[in-house]
């Protein structure tokens, strides 16, 4: 008798929802396969007061004791990073896809110096969120937290990681950071932006064979 696919755990990117694309693309996917495939609110219906944190307290509840495979997009990419080094008794193996590494240097940089002292003067920051349709703030608690978590976590599970060469938000050279760093890791530079919506075919290709699951 063939062992049954583990479940699969989504972790969106920033400012996203359980309800984005991607999420919705391989949830569809793996639902047809027969696999549970469970996408948690990472914000948990506090995006003012979102933390790395708070992320990852959220999504180790998803995990729930169970032996899982990990996604993780963005923000979430390097999330499922971060909670596949901290469980390696319950990850079994990760996709990442464009993810987020060296989170806290990169906002500090991309917003600029005038812009980053305004976040910490004012502990609001507007940005729009995609999975709400709207701007919304976020608390300078969200850098201050990230601080306490390593740019590159040392994860020993295999590892793919997709990664767009026009990617315009994070650098893949931090992908190929990442995968020099980890030797059970494998990188596919795809010729996409950071969304990588354009490729989810592939992705989901890969990902099913690296999973183990008829794609």
């Amino acid at each position: 008798m063939s062992t049954p696919p583990l479940p699969v755990v989504y972790l969106h990117g920033f400012a996203s929802g359980p309800g984005s694309k991607k999420a919705r693309f391989f949830g569809e996917r793996f639902a047809a396969r027969g696999v549970t495939c469970l996408t948690p609110d990472l914000a948990a219906g506090d995006f003012a007061g979102l933390t790395i944190t708070g992320q990852l307290r959220a999504a180790e509840a998803a995990l729930a004791g169970q032996r899982v495979n990990l996604i993780g997009s963005s923000l979430g990419g390097y999330l499922a990073a971060l909670l596949a080094a901290a469980h390696p008794e319950q990850v079994n193996r990760v996709v990442l896809l464009a993810p987020a590494f060296d989170f806290a240097a990169r906002w500090r940089a991309r917003l600029g110096e005038q812009a980053f002292a305004g976040w910490q003067c004012t502990n609001a920051l507007e940005v729009f969120h995609y999975g709400e349709g709207r701007p919304a703030s976020v608390r300078f608690t969200l850098y201050s937290d990230a601080l306490h978590y390593t740019p590159f976590p040392p994860l020993s599970q295999p590892a793919l990681v997709f990664h767009g060469r026009a990617d315009n938000v994070v650098p893949f050279e931090l992908s190929e950071r990442f995968a020099a760093l980890t030797p059970s890791a494998q990188l596919r530079l795809l010729d996409s932006g950071h969304e990588l919506v354009d490729v989810t075919e592939t992705m989901w290709k890969e990902s099913a064979a690296f999973f183990g699951i008829a794609a």
